[in-house]
Parts: C-alpha cells; sequence; structure tokens
C-alpha cells in the first residue's frame, strides 16, 4: 500500500487551493453562520437570512462526540464495547472500511474478523428492494409512501424490505431517504425521498426505518445533508458531461433553515433508531458533507444525540483524518477517490494515524463501538447471521467471488427467492398513493362494461427489450414502474397498464383496444373517435448523474410529460369526450391545461408505483380501491411559480448553490407569494365526500421547556494495542487479494507506510480535535432526536370527520399551524392521519402537538424557543382547504 495517500499529504499539500479539503473549512468561530441581508421577496419586506450565499462557511467543531448508549442503545453499547474490546488495532480498522469496488460480493462490505467468527458486513442499496439480484421484489418509491399519508404504509413497506434484504443476507439496507428533501421540483432523486414537507418526509422516514430494522437489518438513512440536486455533486461525473468544477457543489444555508427545515427529518429518523447516516456528495456552507466538522459532531452527534455510526456516500470520502475526526465512521466503499483504485483514505492509512497519534486511540474506539452498537440494535448475532447469498456483480450462478479482479470461482448466487407475499402489498401501496385530481360529473369510477375502451401512450406498455434490459432503469421506454439509478432493483415481472386494464375489461365482457406508441397520433385519433371512454398514460421520469436520459442529467429539464406525451394527448383528447389521464412521474408536472381541458373528465398521479403497477391503477380506475391518497408536493400553474430551481449550469469552481429562499418551498413559496397552484399540496380527491366539524382544542398540562446542560464523561478506550510498527505489518504469508483494502502496513517505517511525511506534525489536526475530556451538552440535544422536552405534548387538536357519501373511503385530515412570526410561513403541516370511514359514519380524528411543532430556532441562542405570537390552527383536507380554525391559547 506504499501508493496509499493519506489524506494530510492532501491536506498540506493543496492547502490554499481549491481542491484543499482542510479541517477548519473557515476561521469563523462565532456565530454558526454570519448574518447577511437578504431582499427575499420583491413584494417583501427585507428578511435576515442568514448564509444563503456564495461561499458561505460554518465553523469547525470538535471532538467528534462519542457514543453514550443513551435511551433504547444501553443494551447495544453494552455489548457493542465487550465485543471491541476483543479486538486487535487492525480489526477496529477492519470494520471502518470497505474492501473495495467490486472486490466482493455486496455492493459494499467491510473487512472481517475471522478470529472472532464474524463475517463481512453486507451493505446493499436499494431504497425500493434489494438491488442488483434476482428473486426480489420492487416495492412503490418513496414518493408514493408519502401520497398514501399512512403511518402504516410505511411501516408495512419498509418492514418487508427489510425481510427481502435479511433473506439475502444483507446487514445494511441503504436507505431511506430523507435527503433530498425536494427542494426543486426537477430534483433528480426525488422520488427515493417522500415530500418537501419536513413533516411529512419525517414521520414515513421513521416508520420505514423502524419497519425495515424490525426484520434484523440495519438502515442507513441518506443522504445527509443538502444534497438537493444531481448536478455537480461529483467532480468525476462533471467531467463525464463536460463540466469542467474542482470541488462538488456547496448547499449554502443558513442555520435557522437548516434546523426548521432540513434537518427536521433527520431528527425523527435519529429519535426512531437509525442505526446510521449515510452522508452526501455535496458541500454543505463549502465543506464536504463527509468531513463537515459543524454538520457530523455538532448537529448530528451533539444535538441530535446521534448513537449509531456515519457512513459516507460511495467516494463520497474527500479525505482520512479530517474526515475522521470530523465524524465520519465509515468510508464505502472503501476505495479513495476512484472506483477500483486500490488507494484508502482509511484502512492501512487509519492504522498509520492511530499508531502515530494523529487520530486518538479513543476515536478509533468510538467508531467501532457506534458500527457494533447499530449491529446490535437489531438484534443481529456475531455469529449465526445467514451468508450472503447472492453477488451484486452478475446473476450468473458461478463467478468469481472477487469479482473485478477475476478471483475465487465459486457459486456466488444461491438465487434465494425472498419475495414471500409481498406483492399484494405493493399492489395496495401503489393503488393507496394513487391521488385522484380530477372526476367531472363522477366520471369514475368505471365499471369495464363500456363499450370500447382504448389505452393509449407509451406509458401503458412495456419496454419492448424487457424491463431490466437498462441498466439501473436508465431509459424511460415504456410504463414507469420505477425511476433510475442506484435507488433502483431488477423487476421480477412488471405488471403493464395495458394488460392489467385488458384483462379487467375482457372480464367484464367488454372491447378492448390499445395504441402505445405516442408518434403514432393519427392511429391514436381514430381510435378515439370510436371509444367510449379513452385512458391515456404518460410520464416523466428523473434518477441519478451518472446516468443520462434523453439530455436529462439526472435532474429533469423541466416539468413536462415526456415520450411525445403533450401531442399525443391532444390527438386523444380532441377526438374523445370522455379521456381520462393517468400520469406516472417521479414529481411534479404541470397540468393546468389538462386540468381546464373540457374532454379531460378524470386526472389521477399515480406516481413510481413498482412492480405492480398495472394492477394498481385498474383497481383505482374500476372502484376497486377507492382512492384516498394526497398530493405530497405542489402541482403549480407554471415552473417559476416555484421560485426555486436547479443549477444547471455551473457559477464557479465550486459551484455555489445558494438556498436563498429559506423555508420557503413547494406550498410554503405559493402560500408566501400567494400564488394559486393547479392543484396544492394535500390535495385529492375520493369517490366519497366527507364533511369536518367539531374542532376541540385541549391545553395539556406540561412544564416550561428547560435547555438541557450537562457533560458527557470523558471518551473511553477499549483494549490495547502495541504501539510498535513491526507488530502491525501484513502477517507473514498472507495471500493478497489485488486492489482489496487491508488494515496491515508494508513498512515499519510509518512515514514510508502511509507515503505521508507530514503525519503528527504540529498545526496539522484542528484544535481539540483529540480532546477525549468530558464535553458539554448542547442545550437541544440531551438524547436521539434532541431536547426530549422538544416531544411533549402541549395540545391536542381533535375534530370530528364524517362520510357524507354512499359508499366506503378513507380522508386524510390534516393539521396545520401558523406560528405568527413575521418571517414564519403563512402554515406549516404538523399532522396527519388516514382514517377509513363508513357510509355516513363520523370518526374523531386526533393529532397532539408537541413543543418542537411550535417552536422556532434561535440563532443567537442555539436553542428552540416559542415565540410569543398567537397561533393560529387549521384543519382541512389540503393545504387551501381548511375548513375548521381556532387559536392555541
Amino acid at each position: 500500500m506504499l501508493d496509499m495517500h493519506s489524506i494530510a499529504t492532501v491536506l498540506l499539500a493543496c492547502a490554499g487551493s481549491a481542491l484543499a479539503q482542510n479541517f477548519s473549512n473557515d476561521g469563523n468561530y462565532g456565530a454558526p453562520f454570519p448574518n447577511t441581508v437578504y431582499p427575499g421577496f420583491a413584494s417583501d419586506n427585507p428578511v435576515v437570512i442568514a448564509g444563503s450565499k456564495t461561499n458561505q462557511t460554518s465553523p469547525p467543531q470538535y471532538p467528534s462526540p462519542w457514543g453514550a448508549g443513551s435511551g433504547d442503545w444501553a443494551s447495544a453499547y453494552q455489548k457493542a464495547r465487550a465485543f471491541v474490546s476483543q479486538l486487535t488495532l487492525e480489526e477496529k480498522v477492519n470494520l471502518t472500511t470497505g474492501t473495495g469496488w467490486e472486490l466482493d460480493r455486496c455492493v459494499g462490505q467491510t473487512g472481517s474478523i475471522p478470529r472472532l467468527g464474524f463475517r463481512a458486513m453486507c451493505l446493499q442499496d436499494s431504497p425500493v428492494g434489494v438491488r442488483d439480484t434476482d428473486f426480489n421484489s420492487v416495492f412503490p418509491a418513496g414518493i408514493n409512501v408519502a401520497a398514501t399519508f399512512d403511518r402504516g404504509a410505511a411501516y408495512a413497506r419498509g418492514q418487508a424490505m427489510g425481510e427481502e434484504h435479511h433473506g439475502k443476507g444483507v446487514d445494511m439496507q441503504l436507505g431511506p431517504v430523507a435527503g433530498p428533501l425536494g427542494r426543486t421540483p426537477e430534483g433528480g432523486r426525488n422520488w427515493e425521498g417522500f415530500s418537501p414537507d419536513p413533516i411529512l418526509t419525517g414521520v414515513q422516514f421513521a416508520e420505514s426505518i423502524k419497519g425495515i430494522q424490525s426484520a434484523g437489518v440495519m438502515t442507513s438513512a441518506k443522504h445527509y445533508i443538502g444534497y438537493e440536486q444531481e448536478h455537480f455533486r461529483l467532480v468525476s461525473d462533471s467531467e463525464t458531461y463536460g463540466f469542467t468544477i474542482a470541488e462538488s457543489g456547496s448547499a449554502n444555508f443558513d442555520d435557522e433553515t437548516m434546523h426548521e427545515l432540513y434537518l427536521w427529518p433527520f431528527a425523527d429518523g435519529v429519535r426512531a433508531g437509525a442505526t446510521s447516516i449515510m452522508c452526501s456528495y455535496n458541500q454543505v456552507n463549502n465543506s464536504q458533507s463527509c468531513q463537515n466538522s459543524y454538520v457530523l459532531n455538532h448537529l448530528l452527534k451533539g444535538e441530535l444525540g446521534f448513537q449509531g455510526f456515519v457512513v459516507s456516500d460511495w467516494i463520497g470520502t474527500h479525505s482520512g483524518v479530517a474526515s475522521i475526526l470530523a465524524g465520519l465512521d465509515m468510508t464505502m466503499p472503501g476505495d479513495s477517490a476512484v472506483y477500483d483504485s486500490g488507494d484508502s483514505y482509511f484502512g492501512a492509512n487509519l492504522t498509520v494515524a492511530v499508531l502515530n497519534g494523529t487520530v486518538p486511540a479513543w476515536r478509533l474506539d468510538d467508531m467501532a463501538v457506534r458500527i457494533m452498537a447499530g449491529f446490535y440494535f437489531v438484534e443481529r448475532n456475531t455469529t449465526t447471521r445467514g451468508p450472503i447469498n447472492f453477488s451484486s456483480w452478475t446473476t450468473d450462478t458461478y463467478g468469481y467471488e472477487h469479482y473485478y479482479v477475476g478471483e475465487g470461482w465459486t457459486e456466488i448466487n444461491s438465487h434465494v427467492d425472498v419475495r414471500g407475499e409481498h406483492a399484494s402489498l405493493i399492489r395496495s401501496i401503489g393503488a393507496r398513493s394513487t391521488v385522484l385530481l380530477k372526476n367531472v360529473n363522477n366520471t369514475l369510477p368505471l365499471n369495464g362494461k363500456e363499450k370500447l375502451t382504448a389505452v393509449f401512450g407509451n406509458d401503458a406498455g412495456p419496454n419492448i427489450d424487457g424491463p431490466n434490459s437498462c441498466s439501473d432503469r436508465g431509459c424511460d421506454n415504456g410504463t414507469l414502474g420505477m425511476a433510475w439509478g442506484s435507488g433502483s432493483a431488477n423487476f421480477p415481472y412488471l405488471v403493464t397498464p395495458d394488460t392489467a386494464i385488458q384483462n379487467t375489461v375482457v372480464a367484464a365482457g367488454g372491447a378492448y383496444e390499445s395504441s402505445l406508441d405516442n408518434i403514432a397520433v393519427d392511429t391514436m385519433a381514430a381510435l378515439a373517435r370510436r371509444a367510449n371512454v379513452s385512458i391515456f398514460f404518460a410520464n416523466a421520469d428523473s434518477g441519478e448523474w451518472y446516468i443520462e436520459v434523453d439530455g436529462n442529467l439526472g435532474d429533469r429539464n423541466n416539468l413536462t410529460l415526456w415520450q411525445n406525451a403533450e401531442a399525443a394527448i391532444d390527438a386523444v383528447a380532441g377526438n374523445c369526450s370522455n379521456t381520462i389521464l393517468v400520469v406516472h412521474t417521479t414529481g411534479p408536472v404541470l397540468l393546468e391545461k389538462y386540468e381546464n381541458h373540457p374532454n379531460i373528465t378524470a386526472i389521477l398521479w399515480a406516481g413510481v408505483p413498482g412492480q405492480e403497477s398495472g394492477n394498481s391503477i385498474a383497481d383505482v380506475l374500476y372502484g376497486n380501491v377507492n382512492p384516498g391518497a394526497k398530493l405530497p408536493f405542489t402541482i403549480g400553474k407554471d415552473r417559476s411559480d416555484y421560485g426555486v430551481d436547479i443549477l444547471y449550469t455551473p457559477n464557479a469552481a465550486v459551484p455555489q448553490i445558494n438556498f436563498e429562499e429559506g423555508v420557503f418551498i413547494d406550498y410554503r413559496a405559493f402560500d408566501r407569494h400567494n400564488e394559486t397552484p393547479t392543484y396544492e399540496f394535500g390535495f385529492g380527491l375520493s369517490y366519497t365526500t366527507f364533511a369536518y366539524s367539531d374542532l376541540h382544542i385541549t391545553k395539556m398540562n406540561v412544564s416550561d421547556y428547560v435547555p438541557f446542560s450537562g457533560y458527557t464523561p470523558a471518551a473511553p478506550t477499549y483494549g490495547n494495542f502495541s504501539t510498535n510498527p513491526a507488530d502491525h505489518v501484513f502477517p507473514s504469508n498472507f495471500s493478497r487479494v489485488p486492489l482489496y483494502q487491508y488494515p496491515w502496513l508494508n513498512s515499519t517505517n510509518l512515514t514510508l507506510a502511509s507515503k505521508d511525511p507530514h503525519y503528527g506534525l504540529p498545526g496539522s489536526v484542528p484544535a481539540g480535535a483529540q480532546d477525549g475530556s468530558a464535553q458539554p451538552i448542547p442545550k437541544a440535544g440531551g438524547a436521539p432526536g434532541g431536547n426530549p422536552m422538544l416531544y411533549d405534548v402541549l395540545y391536542r387538536v381533535e375534530a370530528t370527520i364524517t362520510n357524507t357519501g354512499s359508499v366506503a373511503g378513507e380522508e386524510v385530515p390534516q393539521l396545520y399551524i401558523s406560528r405568527g412570526g413575521p418571517y414564519d410561513p403563512v402554515k406549516e403541516l404538523r399532522g396527519f392521519e388516514r382514517l377509513s370511514i363508513a357510509p355516513n359514519s363520523s370518526t374523531t380524528f386526533s393529532v397532539d402537538v408537541t413543543r418542537r411543532d411550535i417552536s422556532s430556532w434561535s440563532t443567537g441562542e442555539q436553542d428552540w424557543y416559542v415565540r410569543n405570537t398567537t397561533k393560529k390552527v387549521y384543519v382541512g383536507s389540503s393545504s387551501r382547504s381548511l375548513l375548521l380554525q381556532g387559536v392555541l391559547a
């Protein structure tokens, strides 16, 4: 490993250049972010926005907090400490370092500890199913789970996905997703997550974590933080597309926005017991997310009291010592800046850094304990885990264990079928996440006996080359059951709308024809003239930046429909007065002209529904499922209405993505600008009707908020190790796998072993980074998720919801609160519940309002507080249909 580059070499050799990844990314030791006056919105008074400007920086925060085993983590920490106490220095390093891309079976795999019978940990995508294998399910995307507004659906989907990962021998599922939150509607990976509303995302994120981990699989809650666009996330991707940048783009935003918007769902995830957090590709305030000491050490491990470990996104590690001291605990896939490089920032370089004291022994111990605590938290057993029974690199039965270098021929795929009975859950969530947007004169539901049913559109049919023919689903051929990127999985099958609707119509005795080529508009028009009902399917796709689809580099170029759909819709709707439009999209698309089209009698948004796509939409179209879903985002009339957009062209060597809108994204922006959307956040129709009445607010008897105060114990260490470099060289007669990441040294000379003459020099480590003495706990901290008093219930809001129609249905009443500050959002979602109600029956909607729900973040005090303002409460069926109002008194 003499060719490995340690971080100190990179740091000191490049100091002062655009490539330098220095420990303290600025010299600002004052307030968390300096204040700048931003004029805000043209029609408003100036707003003080802290930090949403080019070259904004955040302060260094050291040392990295050590885990305490707080709350539900006590038992896991006890086991982890006992295990780590047995380990050698190299065995601890092995836990922290991936073995290299395509060098083991999983997309990420740590080193093993054979001496203790501990096989390598397997980390595997994706947030919709087990990636790169077979006989697995493809679940509806996160955005669909958000649209259900159903906690139970999120938990059940998580549990089923966890069971499938467990059945394949996976230790950690790389998901769920709360970043991107959805700042920009064109964001490429928004579909992997839930919603641009932090409450809706936080709830579904937390329930997904609980569900996955209930199956004995760790989660990697991602991507932390500010990862809101694909463009310029990595230098290598940028070079592929001809862009010249020096480093990943920087998401620049202020302290208040960080706490009240982007950090909010991660607090819910930490409180739910997330075992790991994946740091993201982007920079935050001009420091790489995976080595930003403020966001990792202070916010995540300090304020949020995170007890698990931080893992890098793949090739998201940009340094060794700097990242480790800033809070990174595990590097994936183990390679440094290039896949299959044979270099690592961790591995042997971490061994050297501990031996020469650059990384204190307590820091490595904390990394190892956090990793093993996550393992034990989901009740995994070190010696009885099932084997990894698949390979991510081929579905052939036999192949190379170390795929990239062609070594270790063996059976690498057992083709274990892990799907169980999950198809019915997938079908149900697909239907229950379909949002009915328009339904003129009760066009829907259909009965299947219409004289001639005609189905149209590329999106109704199959990919003629097969549903898995495009690598990582990197194309838009046929119906959109899944979007593209590392968040994808292989379909076991894909039921198309064409197939499912035809089966339904034929079974009912009707006639059926379809025309699935959007270019053949004349053929479509002729068929539409004959049809009694025309159902047109259209889509808009997106994904991850390493794949380009139709000129879209991950992020969408626009908010229009794809595949020549608009011209084809015009041809069909212009010739059939009973045209139903179904859209499969990864986020908002412009639908205003279809909302106003007299011949389009119904519109449905069906998202990205997974393998049962056709069956799910048929269930809704023909009334087997009464739609009850709500939009998890706003559909505007024009792209400009959102007030934010993707940075498509670099504006600097390090692209500066300034979040100047603060917390005003999606419906919050529409409210602030008084823009009328086509369909508002939380909107969705039903085949029945509901009435709202009897708002009742109860104030609870709760003590006043007390900022947390106290100190941690001193940093503990576990076990001993020799400081003699000779005891840490490669074992004699050891057979190495080429390019594999090992923890041993090539030389007893630590400088040669690390190829770094600067290790250990005075000034090479930031002040306080090696301090293992007792440390103060932030006022906003004190437990996983933050100060426990934030979750005290201050009020209970109740209302009566009545089904006034003739069929059973599900309604999602929503609670919004106005915090009342001059620059607060007009209203913010603070609670919801999906209720199933029989016709002519009523039920009670109830939401507990916590202190956090009505608190604001103080940049001066660095804590939460309740502003002395009138706080209005609204309950309704959407963000703009607020049928009941009250005041928290």
